[in-house]
């Protein structure tokens, strides 16, 4: 699904090899497999005396496979597609799973002032980052401006049992949050199973809980937001939590000398055009920390510092300034986070 059509996966967010290293009292399992159009990864500490979760992998699987069903917009069949290729502005039925996720977009589109906009997708294609080409030339302002006439949160609502387009041209893409909540609910599948030490990670999302099986805690690298380079920028320990990052410098393009990137801001149907290379956001949920890494990059650097500040948000913004990179933790990052180089 969901290969992120909006966002791409620009920046990993990398457990380190120090979660995969040996000295591990207590035995650890490790699930993988394929979904949404990339990777998942699981890894959770089994306690002594107790067996691995039987047939686990495979519970897994199918409630990833839903998740799938539902959202994607890749399967011409899902729900969503389903809800995108209709062409009517009355209520259109779908499952309640998908009005929570599309209600939670909603509400942080709102939070981010429009710029998080699960609508921009037409807009991401005209500008060559969905499945059509890259255009031959820029878009022009009228290509633009007609595009925008169907994109915007105002033209969509949740239903009572559904949800509902106020232009039939209206499209839906959850690419920027629908990886996190995927990840919410392998964690929430492993909890009802009474594991209480585990690694979640689906496309570079991720959430983490308790210890690892030597007791130390999960460890998480944040890359060093350069194209072509694997490096570490930072190394995060951030206790019980999602940890989502978004950046800016691997997918684009260049044309006539200009940089376009893959981050297209709703607010004027380009692509943004600021320093800010990568935000990392963390917070108890992986849909909500998901969605906020998108939108305080495509804020910019003065905007997403006060949308932190003023919603007490923990995240680590990365800007190009002057040839080097500065670095801002928000006040609720340095209680959150325990950096460790």
């Amino acid at each position: 699904m969901v290969k992120n059509s909006v966002r791409q996966i620009a920046l990993v967010i990398a457990v380190l090899w120090l979660t995969a290293c040996g000295g591990e009292k207590l035995p650890v399992v490790h699930l993988h497999g394929d979904t949404m159009g990339t990777t998942y990864n699981v890894k959770y500490v089994v306690k002594e005396g107790e067996q691995p979760v039987e047939n686990l992998q495979q519970e897994l699987d199918e409630r990833l496979l839903k998740i799938n069903q539902l959202m994607s917009t890749y399967d011409p069949e899902s729900e969503l597609s389903r809800f995108n290729q209709n062409r009517f502005t009355e209520p259109y039925p779908v499952s309640a799973e998908t009005q929570k996720v599309v209600a939670e977009a909603l509400r942080l589109g709102k939070l981010s002032q429009g710029v998080l906009d699960i609508t921009v997708g037409p807009l991401v294609n005209l500008w060559g980052f969905g499945p059509n080409k890259r255009p031959e030339k820029v878009p022009s302002e009228a290509q633009i401006a007609e595009v925008r006439d169907y994109v915007g949160l105002d033209k969509l609502t949740v239903t009572e049992d559904g949800l509902r387009k106020s232009h039939p041209l209206v499209y839906v893409d959850l690419s920027t949050i629908a990886k996190g909540y995927g990840v919410d609910e392998v964690a929430a599948i492993l909890e009802e199973h009474g594991i209480e030490d585990y690694l979640v990670e689906i496309g570079g999302e991720m959430r983490v809980k308790g210890q690892r099986g030597n007791g130390d805690a999960w460890l998480i690298a944040v890359e060093k937001p350069v194209a072509g380079n694997r490096s570490v920028q930072k190394i995060l320990s951030v206790g019980t939590n999602a940890v989502a990052t978004s950046g800016d410098y691997r997918n684009y393009y260049e044309q006539d000398g200009v940089r376009y990137s893959h981050l297209i801001d709703p607010r004027t149907g380009k692509p943004i055009q600021h320093n800010l290379v990568a935000v990392t956001v963390v917070t108890p949920s992986s849909m909500t920390a998901d969605a906020l890494a998108t939108a305080l990059i495509v804020m910019g650097w003065d905007a997403a510092i006060a949308l932190a500040e003023q919603e007490n948000l923990a995240v680590l913004l990365i800007r190009h300034q002057d040839g080097e990179f500065e670095e801002y933790t928000s006040a609720a990052f340095n209680d959150t986070v325990d950096i460790k180089n």
